[in-house]
């Protein structure tokens, strides 16, 4: 079920607030939470009910798993401390690793089979000359999602930083709608102790209102930017062959531009979900293309799979406590996980090693020049330029991950590049060209100028560039927002807006990660 779909704002999200509210004043914490995963758990079956059945499987076979770490580390307390006693400990230690092992591995072999069984294979074919049949299995919509968070899960219950919990709590946590197929990865300090507080919530009028505002935020980023960005994306990838540098060059920043709305907007939405149900997710996203240097740009983009790579991989490598050569090897280590997170291709390994390398880079150049003249820091001329510098550097980058293989990416960029110089195809600026726009335009007398089909594109290439180089973001708008009759009437006006366009939307960039 997608957030911009009619059954969901008119059906499902309704059913889901009333029923929440009813339950919390009449008391029932229990019936509260069993009510709100029976709503994920349709929001997750209504795509495909094998999709559920795999996620049910993986959310018992993983309680399992925290039970029996959590109910080891219980007796492990409780043994003597003569030399039997320990030496029992011992043996209760290496068991328990041991499972933790083996519930990692079972996780990543799930992730392996449904994400990277046919990508193993194909470069196998690839590699040895051999004829393995590809399966074509169907990857299951936020398994990366919710397996990385069953893993966090899993670790910290061995570590003993997550205390035991209920199977309604657990279950609630893994399939929590907001955030189950796009993120953010969010952990058991987050979200268990606002399921535990469900008996003393009550509907927050304000926080309610405040979530409703960053939902519609959201949906516009989603509905009326991201979608219109796509519509010339698709173009451009499909026709490559006719596009001039300057089409190549715009091809490129509005998939880059498509991308930021589109799972920014994802995630503010499920943030305004979550407040509109009393329950404060994560944020995810902190304006990323206002960033300075992609050391900055990680900081703010998809924050919380960051802090999962930080914890569980750069960390128990080593970080930067065994030498400065050694935390740049682990770097790009993340980084080539990262890229593999994201996607079975060999492009999208070449997009996060693209990252790893300027990453390491940067933070070798951090290293070794210390800027001491305040003047320097603040001088506004360098910091537009270091942005600029990072947006064009992402934005290449972010053609190895929209494209379907390294040839394609590396043909987008030649012809940006060194391709014909013509004009702007009439054809890409058609695609930036929604009906409502396109009447005013009409009302206007504008139609005949021979720039006119040129002129919405570049409005909308413009707004796109201000919102999220410049302007505050959706966060930071909904803070500053007073309520009352004119804030009122612009959200309902772009909530009816969004919604009479939900016949041209398409799903969620990230659902297919």
């Amino acid at each position: 079920m997608l957030f911009n779909s009619y059954i969901f704002v008119f059906v499902f999200f309704p059913i889901c607030l009333l029923g929440y509210y009813v339950l919390l004043q009449k008391g029932k914490p229990g019936g509260t939470k069993v009510f709100l995963t029976a709503m994920s758990l349709w929001f997750y079956g209504y795509f495909n009910l094998s999709y559920l059945l795999i996620m049910v499987c993986s959310i018992a076979g993983n309680y399992l798993f925290h039970r029996l770490l959590s109910g080891g580390r219980l007796r492990l307390r409780q043994r003597g401390e003569g030399k039997a006693g320990q030496e029992e400990a011992q043996v209760g230690a290496v068991a328990r690793r041991a499972v933790m092992i083996l519930a990692v591995a079972l996780n990543l072999g799930v992730l392996f089979y449904f994400k990277y069984f046919d990508f193993f294979l194909d470069t196998v074919n690839g590699v040895f000359g051999t004829d393995f049949i590809l399966r074509g299995i169907l990857l299951p919509l936020g398994i990366s999602f919710f397996t990385f968070q069953q893993i966090s899960f899993i670790v910290d219950t061995y570590r003993g930083e997550a205390a035991d919990c209920s199977l309604s709590e657990y279950a609630l946590f893994v399939s929590f709608f907001p955030q189950l197929i796009a993120g953010p990865i969010v952990n058991h300090g987050e979200m268990l102790p606002q399921f535990r507080a469900f008996g003393t919530k009550k509907a927050d009028w304000e926080r309610i209102a405040g979530g409703f505002a960053l939902f519609v935020l959201g949906l516009s980023k989603k509905v009326l930017l991201a979608d219109t960005f796509g519509a010339g994306v698709d173009y451009g990838y499909g026709n490559l062959a006719v596009l001039g540098r300057a089409d190549a060059g715009l091809v490129i920043l509005f998939y880059a531009l498509q991308l930021y709305f589109d799972f920014s907007g994802y995630c503010d939405m499920a943030v305004g979900i979550g407040r509109m149900l009393g329950i404060e997710i994560p944020v995810n996203f902190n304006s990323p293309y206002k960033a300075v240097n992609i050391v900055d740009f990680w900081k703010r983009w998809h924050i919380t799979l960051n802090r999962f790579f930080t914890k569980y991989v750069y960390i128990p490598l080593g970080g930067n406590r065994k030498g400065r050569g050694r935390m740049y090897v682990n770097l790009l280590i993340v980084f080539f996980l990262s890229g593999l997170w994201h996607g079975a291709g060999f492009h999208f390994i070449v997009w996060g090693m693209l990252h790893g390398v300027l990453y390491v880079v940067t933070r070798f150049w951090q290293g070794r020049v210390k800027t001491k003249n305040d003047k320097c820091v603040k001088n506004r001329i360098l910091t537009v330029v270091s942005q600029v510098a990072t947006f064009l550097y992402v934005s290449v980058a972010w053609v190895y991950f929209r494209a379907e293989n390294i040839s394609q990416a590396n043909t987008l960029l030649r012809t940006a590049c060194a391709g014909e110089a013509k004009k702007i195809s009439m054809d890409l600026a058609e695609c930036l060209q929604p009906d409502e726009f396109w009447y005013v335009i009409k009302v206007l007398h504008l139609d005949n100028l021979p720039f006119s089909r040129y002129m919405i594109m570049l409005l909308f290439l413009a707004a796109g560039l201000y919102f999220s180089m410049i302007g505050r973001n959706a966060q930071e708008r909904v803070a500053r927002l007073k309520y009352g009759p004119v804030s009122a009437a612009v959200l309902v006006v772009l909530a009816v807006w969004c919604i009479l366009s939900f016949s041209g939307v398409s799903t969620f960039l990230y659902f297919n990660f």
